[in-house]
């Protein structure tokens, strides 16, 4: 009896052959055996496989691959993101193409995505391109899912983000809580969407605490452990200096640490550090980190979620998805002296 739901993986088991000789008949492609496409073809029409063609397009197979670009190092944060997309196209039968490592960064690859044949749709994780660029693939009505924009975009291309506002003033609320009111910043890069939703949110916080927001109290930098020393350097020679310092990013917090450290300032005691994104090295530190959980595992499943269905053809009521963030109080953070 024919299956409803079949996929390129069903008719690979059905007739013995791989995932992407299925791929080739699919997509109509040469160097495939005649006898094994006509064996392809008819499980492919016994199982109900079919590839629907779009409005003014050329068909797309519904279960062709799903391209992922993450041009970074897939440490820490992306690497969770990845991974979990990764497992998730895998139980909906869906082959992975990854793009990945800061060299992909200056790879053209917006532009050629909608005509490669073996691509059903895509999922791109921080994308480095200009919104322009994102909004002339959707043009060409070629499925995709952003996860954490970097920029602001049009509302009808899907994406998935975290809370990043409603984290950052449960953080900085935390703080005022704790009597500070002297608190330094280590922002992401000035042109990062999640930078400015977290400062709004840290903003917020101090507005209800009746803290009006110093802006030499912030710095914008790179979100890495060196760039967070040399952000906490700079704020820790103000005069006065700030009580706490809010790193924006983990990495940019365990920077703080070590510049602290140097200084002969005990955290706690003499200084309270947070961070945000709760990875692994947040635990490993001493003291360890407060800091903000983001939910990358599921921000990963939700991208997929949204693709699936788009790939299925079902409209989408919910195109930005943020997901809840959490505040994590550990050890880094104490009332001031």
């Amino acid at each position: 009896m024919p299956r409803a739901r079949a996929t390129v993986r069903d008719v690979a088991t059905a007739t013995g052959v791989s995932i992407a000789t299925v791929s080739r008949v699919l997509n109509q492609v040469g160097g495939v055996a005649p006898e094994t496409r006509r064996l392809v073809e008819q499980a492919i029409e016994e199982l109900g496989l079919r590839a629907p063609t779009p409005r003014g397009g050329t068909a797309k197979p519904v279960d062709g691959a799903v391209y992922v670009r993450c041009p970074y190092m897939l440490t820490d944060y992306f690497g969770l993101i990845v991974s979990s997309i990764a497992e998730t196209l895998d139980r909906h039968g869906r082959q992975v193409i990854l793009n990945a490592g800061e060299a992909a960064q200056d790879d053209p690859v917006l532009p050629h995505l909608a005509s490669r044949r073996d691509v059903g749709g895509a999922i791109l994780i921080l994308p480095p391109e200009p919104s322009a660029d994102l909004v002339r693939l959707s043009s060409r009505r070629f499925p995709f899912v952003v996860v954490d924009p970097r920029t602001a975009l049009p509302g009808d291309i899907p994406s998935v983000s975290a809370a990043h506002h409603s984290g950052a003033r449960q953080l900085t609320a935390h703080l005022t809580a704790l009597g500070h009111s002297r608190i330094g910043v280590i922002a992401g890069p000035r042109e990062w969407l999640a930078a400015d939703a977290r400062l709004s949110g840290h903003a917020a916080a101090l507005a209800d605490a009746g803290i009006l927001p110093d802006p030499s109290l912030v710095r914008h930098d790179q979100p890495t452990t060196t760039h967070g020393y040399r952000a906490a350097v700079s704020l820790l020679d103000l005069d006065p200096r700030p009580t706490a310092l809010v790193a924006f990013n983990d990495k940019a917090a365990i920077g703080a640490l070590q510049a602290a450290t140097e200084r002969g300032l005990s955290v706690p005691g003499d200084l309270s550090i947070a961070g945000f994104d709760d990875l692994d090295l947040s635990r490993a530190s001493n003291p360890q980190l407060t800091t903000v959980r983001q939910p990358l595992q599921e921000m990963g499943r939700m991208a997929v979620s949204l693709l699936i269905r788009l790939l299925d053809r079902h409209a989408l009521e919910a195109l930005h998805v943020e997901l809840a963030t959490t505040l994590i109080p550990r050890a880094s953070t104490a009332p001031p002296r």
